[in-house]
């Protein structure tokens, strides 16, 4: 496995391992027996990176790699997120956020237990809580990493100017937000800020929720507790139109004698040394395919002719429900 390196010094393997689907918003929770052996299989194969939150489920996803790490723990990077107004100790979750510092330090408390660890190694904010200076939020982790309960600081879907103010409280290793061939609005700003800032990107939905394995079409029937129901650009309509963009990727990976889904994920480790994909799956076969991206090389050409093809094509639909896009910062 290839290694990239998040921030000054967070080494970890050049594909992750989103494990948010195994126990919610893709349908029903997968079996979790098979999932900790599939974490597992992950790290055999080379995964060191495996991304988790207190938000999924609440706290079933956060207990499931937590039991699963446990035996490899010294092996592995364990990140997880705070940020939204979860009761500690009935999992009911409130109307929004909440990075109050107390709440913070309480909450990373609990993440210690479920995760069955003594520290985490890189702790993101979920969500930009408008109601705490961010300030305070940097300062709070950043106390949190001085008692040693945590090695590193991250973002999820902040804006630039949040992030240029965290970093200077607590240097920020990380920022997740959704990237790939399916959405591309990191590109104009966040990628620039991130570079002069040194601070790595962790894309989460690397093939579009899906939608860039070429699995998915306009017929696609999804289960009822599906997340993407809800989704604009997930509606039959715009599927149709965006399937344009999946064809741009089949053709590329006909010739090179690869997946639709390794060329995506090849496409985003091609952008830059310090992005590194979080790719979710609850299948040990789609698991080793994602996998096949990290060898994959892409030339100048093949980049040249996906960047060509793709600006051909207008994506039809907001990449997420109009109530959840107001808590993001892009």
């Amino acid at each position: 496995m290839k290694l990239r390196k998040l921030g000054n010094n967070l080494e970890v393997s050049a594909l992750g391992l989103g494990c948010m689907g195994m126990t919610a918003v893709y349908g029903p929770a997968a079996d979790k027996q098979e999932m900790i052996k599939l974490i597992r299989d992950a790290h055999d194969r080379g995964i060191t990176l495996f991304d988790t939150a207190e938000a999924y489920g609440p706290f079933a996803n956060e207990e499931l790699v937590g039991e699963a790490l446990q035996p490899i723990r010294d092996q592995v990077v364990i990140a997880t997120k705070f940020g939204f107004d979860i009761d500690q100790e009935t999992s009911a979750r409130g109307a929004g956020t909440n990075s109050r510092p107390e709440h913070i330090k309480v909450v990373v408390e609990n993440m210690l237990r479920r995760l069955r660890t003594d520290v985490i190694d890189l702790l993101y904010q979920h969500r930009v809580d408008p109601a705490v200076p961010i300030e305070d939020v940097a300062g709070a982790v950043k106390d949190l990493i001085a008692e040693g309960k945590v090695k590193h600081f991250g973002l999820s879907e902040a804006g630039v100017q949040t992030i240029r103010r965290a970093h200077a409280v607590q240097p920020v290793t990380a920022v997740q937000s959704e990237y790939s061939l399916f959405w591309r609005g990191p590109e104009a700003e966040l990628l620039p800020v991130l570079e002069e800032l040194g601070i790595g990107f962790v894309p989460f939905s690397p093939l579009g929720a899906g939608f860039l394995t070429g699995k998915i079409d306009e017929s696609t029937q999804f289960d009822p507790s599906d997340f993407r129901n809800y989704v604009p650009r997930f509606s039959p309509e715009a599927r149709k139109a965006n399937l344009a963009l999946v064809e741009v990727v089949k053709t590329v990976a006909t010739r090179k004698s690869a997946t639709p889904a390794q060329v995506a994920l090849a496409w985003l480790l091609a952008q830059k040394p310090w992005i590194v994909p979080i790719p979710g799956t609850t299948k040990l076969h789609r698991l080793e395919e994602n996998l096949g991206a990290v060898t994959l090389d892409l030339s100048a050409d093949d980049l040249a002719e996906i960047a060509a093809e793709v600006s051909k094509v207008q994506v039809q639909g907001e990449r997420l429900p109009e109530a959840v896009l107001k808590m993001t910062g892009l």
